[in-house]
């Protein structure tokens, strides 16, 4: 996982379209996206960048959050919906991720190079137990909801 607390210095992300990436910003706020995968930034006062929102999928043109419910991946919505993520999602989140990483001189530890790691993990097939019903827990609409 990334530590959301590292800043990051404004030249060094002044290299990312170099790289590859496709880099936004207005207002101080930098999103940077590749293989539909993104994450943004917010400048600091002294000309720094702060990680608000980690790497993750970009859904429809929104960050969607990695929930691993136990028996699949999912994409969490802002607006509260659920929708399955794909193998090529996850393959490109990771390569996402990894080229941001060397971009930004972060280190890579072995746990996270192994796979891809979720947002969250809320799962319990339990019955009676706190997430015995992974939608519930997490908060997502029901498809009628849609």
């Amino acid at each position: 996982m990334w530590n959301v607390a590292d800043r990051f210095p404004a030249s060094i992300l002044d290299t990312l379209p170099g790289l590859g990436f496709s880099v936004r910003s207005t207002r101080g706020v930098m999103r940077v996206e590749k293989y539909g995968c993104g994450a943004e930034f917010r400048r600091t006062p002294d000309d720094h960048y702060l990680m608000t929102i980690i790497p993750t999928i970009v859904w429809h043109g929104q960050f969607a959050r990695l929930w691993d419910a136990g028996y699949q991946k999912f994409l969490l919505t802002d607006d509260d919906r659920k929708v399955p993520a794909t193998a090529e999602q996850l393959v490109n989140m990771r390569r996402f991720n990894e080229e941001l990483k060397t971009a930004l001189n972060v280190p890579t530890y072995y746990n996270e190079a192994l796979g891809s790691t979720s947002l969250f993990s809320v799962y319990d097939r339990v019955k009676g137990r706190v997430g015995d019903v992974p939608d519930k827990t997490v908060g997502v609409k029901s498809k009628a909801d849609h």
